[in-house]
């Protein structure tokens, strides 16, 4: 059987894909082994933010007093919370199952695995296409320290399906799954260690950003160790122990259940990638910015390829390919990182978007820098949301704001604010023309620019 296009994966990224091709008139089937929905929806964004909600209702809960309140008495419902997210997640399954089923396309429900660079096996049906869109997204990845094979630890997988409540837990990672579930559990009740190779949590992003959470994190109870070396893992009955090395000592973690959430790994197993002559290096599969393999028929995108862990990247990268694969006699669409975006739902939440200062000084791009901490910014004083802090960079002689960087209360919103104006090339200045009402959160991002706007050269 053959189509224009045959897309590997069913979720945010394949489905994006899939959908541009369809509406540019071609003939597209998708493959998809199942369960149908995709990480997002299934196992990521949308199952973890459903649970997030409840333990920051508990922890505001917890804090009544501080608001002039009676205080109250809290317990988590952990089968409750998980009852609530998986009914949630169905509704959202439900209707991409649906998209899936569109008579306009034609849905495989089996595994794929290339016979060559322009045939597939499905099954035991053999398709051939013009060209493949690959988006399979990413699994947890593993680690292979002494002893952790042992200990029948969790990934981010399971933790979202746990209905028994654990007395304690040790968290390995440092980056967005780890921090926010590391999160979750501690308020929810659960005595937690955290623990992360790198010097600072979120190691990719910007030191300032993290510390502010290691702050929070340490108020709420969780222990916090950063600059570690796993060296084995020993299990004695219930009990897991995690030795490692922190500060040049020995240091060990016990928790009843390890959360291993030490990041994931493209997901190509089967893929048989090799006969399709498609590039890969540890897994990840090569794209340049047209979504295209070295095979120029075969596209990547989303997790699989390795560059960006989220999701509306990943649908900006379908929808790129879908074009791209359907338009050859057109200029082609690029992938531009240029407002890559980043959102850690944590208490306090972290978003930037464009270049943090780390990258700019390891590519030695010149800027100007200015902040203000949400401890000084009288809307977040109300709130009683004070942790954190707003960052912005631009260039030194324009005011083109190149970065933006919110630590604090709400920065998953405010963070658009700087997204929509540099999606304009805006500049400080433009920050400043913008009228602002008062009391806002939003109002804090006029102070780095008063600052910045008076460095301009």
């Amino acid at each position: 059987m053959t189509h224009d296009i045959i897309v590997i994966g069913g979720g945010s990224a394949g489905y994006a894909a899939a959908r541009t091709a369809r509406d540019a008139g071609a003939d597209v089937a998708i493959i998809d082994h199942g369960p149908l929905g995709g990480l997002c929806i299934l196992q990521g964004c949308m199952p973890t933010k459903t649970i997030l909600r409840s333990s920051d209702i508990m922890s505001l809960m917890k804090r009544a007093e501080e608001f002039g309140l009676h205080s109250v008495h809290t317990k988590a419902n952990l089968p409750a919370i998980i009852n609530r997210k998986n009914q949630l997640i169905k509704e959202f399954a439900n209707d991409r199952i649906e998209a899936l089923n569109n008579a306009q396309f034609t849905l495989y429900q089996d595994h794929a695995s290339f016979l060559s660079p322009n045939k597939i096996q499905v099954g035991e049906k053999t398709l051939s296409a013009k060209s493949f869109i690959i988006s399979t997204g990413s699994r947890p990845s593993h680690v292979p320290i002494p002893g952790i094979d042992d200990t029948n630890y969790l990934t981010s997988d399971e933790a979202l399906e746990i209905r028994n409540l654990p007395d304690s837990m040790v968290v390995l990672g440092g980056g967005p799954v780890a921090t926010e579930l590391a999160q979750f559990f501690r308020r929810i009740g659960t005595t937690v260690t955290l623990i992360q190779r790198s010097d600072h949590l979120l190691s990719t992003g910007d030191e300032d950003l993290a510390r502010a959470l290691e702050a929070r994190f340490r108020e709420e109870g969780m222990t916090v160790f950063t600059n570690t070396k796993l060296n084995q893992f020993t299990t004695n009955g219930t009990l897991h122990t995690a030795h490692f090395a922190h500060k040049g000592k020995k240091k060990t973690a016990v928790g009843k259940v390890i959360l291993q959430a030490l990041g994931r790994h493209p997901n190509i197993n089967g893929l048989n990638l090799d006969t399709a002559k498609v590039t890969t290096t540890h897994g990840r599969i090569h794209v340049n910015a047209e979504m295209k393999t070295n095979q120029p028929h075969i596209f990547a995108i989303g997790d699989v390829t390795g560059l960006h862990e989220i999701v509306h990247i990943a649908i900006e990268q379908g929808e790129i390919a879908g074009w791209n694969a359907t338009h050859s006699d057109s200029p082609p669409r690029q992938w531009n990182d240029r407002l890559k975006v980043q959102v850690v739902f944590t208490n306090p939440q972290i978003a930037s978007v464009g270049l943090s200062e780390k990258e700019c000084l390891t590519h030695q791009i010149p800027y100007l820098i200015a902040s203000h901490p949400f401890g000084d910014h009288g809307k977040s004083m109300t709130l009683g949301e004070t942790y954190g802090h707003v960052k912005v960079l631009c260039k030194p002689k324009t005011g083109v704001i190149i970065g933006g960087h919110i630590v604090g209360p709400e920065a998953s919103e405010l963070i658009h604010k700087l997204i929509t104006i540099m999606y304009y090339e805006g500049t400080v200045h433009d920050i400043l023309r913008i009228p602002h009402y008062h009391p806002t959160l939003a109002e804090i991002l006029t102070y780095p620019a008063e600052k910045l706007v008076s460095q301009l050269t």
